[in-house]
């Protein structure tokens, strides 16, 4: 019994691996809901990298169950009905619920708070959802708090979205409260790093103690829309767990972004 339950734990350690096939359909169809125009075979291969032959087959596969509909004069393509009924499900869910299990898919895996700010027209971010992991310490914000739009390290992700002059930022800069204040060549520097990174970190400036590491969500404007951090007590995460998490974030904004916002592409 013993034997039997360590081979039932390696197979479980074991790495998944996606079935092909599927994660081809899924980038077909991600990428006619991302077209402006019906598009063709060669047009859909090109840009999911899938073979033509393949995409072929996939297509008349999608086309049978209505997910895609085929254009038989211009042999082209768009997304079917069935799509519409997938998404009728959708219908009257927030986006704050949509988030919701990947902010406590977050909180479990690195045992800390995550917290969704959305980003308001008068240059704020308001606090509307967080989620905890129940084994570890952690500080309490409630819903509805709000920050100045620039500041911690929400606001170094805000302020390296929006790509603001030195001036502009400079001036912004010098309407912030923190607890340690960072000098602005310093926070100039955070804005620049969040830039190439992608995620921000505020080291107990903002609030002594606190660790946060941040990111947000743009439109297709490139407008930031949601604020995600994740907030530790000094000490709590190791940097390498810091730096992972800040590249989560950054893989859950940009899902967000592309998700809730989606671009729309001149396909040809």
């Amino acid at each position: 019994m013993t034997e039997l339950k360590k081979r039932d734990s390696h197979k479980d350690m074991a790495p998944q691996r996606d079935v092909g096939a599927v994660v081809n359909a899924l980038r077909i169809l991600q990428f006619l809901a991302a077209s402006s125009s019906p598009v063709g075979v060669a047009t859909v291969a090109r840009a999911t990298k899938v073979s033509v032959s393949t995409c072929f087959g996939i297509l008349r596969t999608l086309a049978r169950a209505q997910f895609v509909s085929f254009h038989p004069t211009a042999k082209t393509y768009t997304l079917g009905l069935a799509m519409a009924e997938l998404a009728y499900g959708m219908v009257g869910i927030s986006h704050r619920e949509l988030i919701h299990p990947e902010l406590e898919r977050l909180a479990l895996n690195y045992e800390t708070l995550l917290l969704l700010w959305r980003v308001t027209d008068d240059d704020h971010v308001v606090l509307i959802d967080r989620a905890h992991s129940q084994t570890a310490i952690r500080v309490e914000i409630n819903i509805g708090y709000r920050l100045p739009m620039l500041a911690g390290a929400v606001g170094r992700s805000v302020a390296a979205a929006m790509q603001l002059p030195a001036t502009e930022l400079r001036r912004r800069f010098a309407s912030l409260h923190w607890q340690s204040p960072p000098t602005f060549a310093a926070y100039q520097a955070d804005v620049a790093r969040t830039r190439e990174t992608g995620w921000a970190l505020d080291d107990g400036m903002m609030y002594r103690g606190l660790v946060t590491v941040a990111s947000v969500a743009v439109d297709d404007s490139r407008r930031p829309r949601f604020g995600f951090s994740a907030v530790s007590i000094n000490g709590q995460q190791t940097q390498e767990r810091l730096e992972e998490l800040g590249l989560e974030l950054r893989e859950l904004a940009a899902l967000v972004g592309t998700s809730l916002f989606p671009r729309r592409s001149q396909a040809s």
